[in-house]
């Protein structure tokens, strides 16, 4: 574990911080701690920075309610970085944005990775604003019923594929399912953040039946 006194803080005695979503590794903001910001963050575990332009220190969330729980903090190489892990009960930015990254400078002509969030937000995005011949709105518009009807079609199509030994076509019907299930979940008012707890509480359920295991 690296000392604090191993940190290289800048010759304004700051170093810069960057804040990453510990669950989705979306990069939330990039801040500045100095010595003290760093030891009250690691005390409180929630974010404390130095604000260069009021020459004071903030608590993250103090006043919005914002906070970012610290989950961990990591030196670069040269331990004149840090990179602050949180799980956030708000946006990080000021302009109410989850992230303070969203203004393009530069895309290149690869595609970018796909990602469940981004899926989620497009489709949670056909329910507030319906588009004309999109199956996503149709299946809004028909409802729960039509919507869990759906989830228990690909569901044996995801059984029969399986049974069968065909990966690739149980590959497909796997996406298919967990399509319909992200309806479902914008349907009932589940987000993406239930289900991360509900598998984190289980994770460390999990972990503790091992370790009480390990003793007996």
């Amino acid at each position: 574990m690296l000392d604090i006194k191993q940190i290289k803080f800048n010759a304004d005695g700051l170093i810069p911080a960057v804040v990453i979503d510990t669950e989705t590794r979306d990069v939330l903001m990039l801040a500045y701690m100095n010595e003290e910001s760093l030891r009250m963050s690691m005390e409180e575990g929630r974010t404390c920075f130095w604000s260069r332009s009021r020459k004071e220190l903030w608590r993250k969330g103090e006043t919005s309610g914002n906070v970012q729980r610290i989950v961990s903090i990591t030196a670069d190489c040269d331990a004149d970085t840090l990179l602050v892990e949180v799980q956030k009960s708000g946006p990080a930015c000021h302009t109410g944005a989850e992230s303070c990254f969203f203004q393009p400078v530069f895309e290149g002509e690869e595609a970018p990775a796909f990602r469940y969030e981004d899926l989620f937000e497009m489709l949670r995005g056909r329910k507030a604003n319906p588009k004309e011949g999109s199956y996503t709105t149709y299946l809004f518009e028909k409802g729960l019923d039509k919507i869990l009807k759906k989830v228990g079609e690909e569901t044996t199509e995801v059984i029969i594929s399986a049974k069968d030994g065909d990966k690739a076509n149980t590959v497909y019907e796997i996406g298919d399912l967990m399509y319909h299930v992200m309806v479902l979940m914008i349907e009932a008012g589940i987000d993406l953040d239930d289900i991360r707890r509900e598998m984190a509480s289980r994770h460390v359920i999990d972990r503790k039946v091992k370790q009480e295991k390990m003793v007996e």
